[in-house]
């Protein structure tokens, strides 16, 4: 028998031999496989790697160089695209869309594909490559504004466009639009599909991509937004801010709805975008030239304005809210903003007392003629710049003067015995009603006032019954007391756009404290049957209504001005108004 031990050391002996064979084998496979590396690294160096292809041609072993000369003997450029839409064809003539390939950057990435610099990542590219082909398509380039003009042009012939859901009012209705489906054209995969399309050379007709637009609205979210309408009519809200305010009605609130939610906030955003252009301003220093007894020119110190947009809009929506599920018919809004003050104070530019706004009246004449409109406005020009002394007693016929067509006035409607007649003036009693409110928002004492025979409908456009204040040379003046430090100083704003008259009285505040109660009507009385008033200045045959029925009233209300809780003037106003009837201008002049 053999010795174990020697037996033992045969094999271990061997191993080894066969250890160092499969190593031998291993460094002479792995010498060949380096010598094929480095001669195809010599091969192919500056040259393009096998399986490379663009568009289906295969660049391999061309230089950059070669391959551009290759793609650009091969590629034949196309002249148009074309495009499917059911039985419709549209074709994209590309000279017009700038297009162009670039065979120069093509055949760089095809050159780049494998040549990283991330050495591992760069040899298995190029031990793969030959096995797993790569298809490269050609570089190309459009002019994007050109090209956007043509798809434009495609996508306007089979796009639809959507009919949204709606709501307006009509008559005294709530209508609601369901809404109707549209269509638009996929206008990016369309780019995309271009591209591929003529990346590899292809010509094939692209079938167009249509998206369905469906915005209509469900039976159940129809009768949702029917019911929040109908909540909404004969209901206003109101943006005040200084002496406008912004009235929002029954079709703009429609406008802020989300048929399918609550609001909509780019409707909201855009509204108030619009409102703060027209109110935001730069701080403004005051202006003041006083020249033969009148302020010529006059601008008073003003605080710069930012609308706060974001707070605005939450006060709009919280609002509408109210509305919607209250009875709460009109809501007021004081807008909301920063203010930057201005570097010099009014009263630092004149010694009269004039250092800041202390009373402000309003009136709307939304709806008048033409020629009252320009009586009112010339009749406000005469009190504009008007200074008056401490202690003294202003009458408003005397600054006023003459009413007639001598002084530039125009025939026009006005109250005059109880009865509505074509006269020179009409629309003065407007200013002075709209002095009147400033006088009371002053806390100025009220010498003389005397009402309208019946109310008038513009002089509740924008307030209560009985804040107004007729005039009639020579028999009705209105007058008032300067009872404040310093002089004061009048200026009237008058604004045919939003139909609104303002008077703004400046001077020295003492800290006076004005109430004024709500008035108190009674004895209510119907109007009469309708008026026809025949008038030249409108062609025969034309019917136009100039006023409104009117019940007849008594009213009364209380003015209180205190200070430092001591009562300086009080007073209770009486109007006791004529029931009135409808008017209307019946055209008697020569036919147009």
């Amino acid at each position: 028998m053999f010795n174990k031990k020697l037996i033992k050391k045969l094999k271990t002996k061997l191993k080894k031999i066969r250890q160092n064979r499969n190593f031998e084998i291993s460094l002479k496979i792995f010498g060949l496989l380096f010598f094929f590396l480095i001669s195809y690294l010599i091969l192919f160096l500056g040259r393009i790697s096998p399986g490379i292809y663009v568009a289906e041609i295969s660049l391999a072993g061309k230089t950059p160089e070669e391959a551009v000369q290759v793609l650009s003997q091969t590629i034949k450029a196309s002249s148009q695209i074309i495009l499917v839409y059911e039985n419709e064809t549209f074709e994209i003539d590309l000279e017009k869309t700038g297009f162009s390939y670039d065979f120069i950057k093509t055949a760089r990435a095809a050159y780049e594909l494998d040549k990283t610099g991330n050495i591992f990542y760069d040899l298995y590219k190029r031990a793969v490559l030959p096995i797993k082909n790569a298809n490269l398509g050609l570089r190309l380039s459009f002019d994007e504004e050109k090209l956007s003009e043509v798809i434009s042009v495609v996508a306007g012939q089979v796009s639809i466009e959507p009919v949204y859901p709606s709501v307006k009012l009509v008559g005294k209705n709530a209508v609601v639009e369901k809404g109707q489906k549209g269509q638009e054209l996929d206008t990016e995969k369309l780019r995309i599909e271009i591209g591929q399309n003529l990346a590899f050379a292809k010509n094939d007709p692209i079938a167009l991509s249509i998206k369905v637009i469906d915005p209509t609205l469900t039976d159940e979210e129809e009768e949702n937004l029917q019911g929040r309408a109908e909540n909404l009519i004969n209901k206003r809200l109101f943006l005040n801010f200084e002496y406008e305010n912004y009235s929002l009605r029954e079709n703009d609130l429609f406008k802020f709805f989300d048929p399918k939610n609550e609001y909509l906030e780019e409707n909201l955003s855009v509204y108030i975008s619009d409102l703060a252009l027209k109110i935001n301003r730069e701080p403004q220093n005051p202006n003041f030239i006083f020249e033969a007894g009148r302020v010529r020119e006059f601008a008073p110190a003003k605080d710069g304005v930012k609308v706060k947009e974001e707070l605005l809009k939450e006060m709009i929506v919280g609002n509408l809210r109210t509305l919607e599920t209250s009875e709460e018919k009109i809501l007021n809004i004081d807008v909301p903003f920063e203010a930057t003050s201005p570097e010099i104070k009014t009263g630092d530019v004149n010694d009269m007392g004039i250092k800041e706004l202390i009373g402000r009246g309003s009136s709307r004449f939304r709806g008048s003629i033409s020629s009252r409109i320009y009586n009112l406005t010339l009749a406000a020009s005469r009190f504009n710049g008007i200074l008056i002394e401490p202690g003294e007693v202003f009458s408003f016929n005397q600054v006023l003067g003459e009413v007639s067509a001598e002084t530039g006035y125009k025939q026009a409607y006005i109250i005059k015995d109880g009865r509505t007649e074509l006269d020179d003036g009409g629309g003065v009693c407007q200013v002075s009603t709209t002095f009147f409110r400033a006088v009371l928002d002053t806390g100025l004492p009220v010498i003389e006032r005397r009402a309208h025979a019946y109310r008038v409908g513009y002089y509740e456009q924008d307030s209560l019954v009985g804040f107004d204040a007729t005039v009639y040379e020579p028999t009705t003046d209105f007058k008032f007391k300067n009872n404040t430090p310093g002089h004061l100083l009048i200026q009237t704003y008058s604004n045919t756009s939003t139909a609104s008259l303002v008077f703004e009285i400046y001077g020295t505040s003492d800290n006076r404290t004005v109430v004024t109660t709500k008035p108190v009507i009674t004895n209510v009385t119907p109007p009469p049957e309708d008026l026809y008033v025949d008038d030249p200045s409108l062609p025969e045959g034309t019917i136009k209504q100039i006023d409104w029925k009117a019940w007849g009233a008594k009213v009364w209300f209380d003015y209180e001005v205190t200070r430092d809780g001591e009562t300086i003037y009080e007073k209770t106003f009486y109007s006791n108004y004529k029931p009135w009837q409808t008017i209307y201008l019946r055209g008697t002049g020569p036919a147009q």
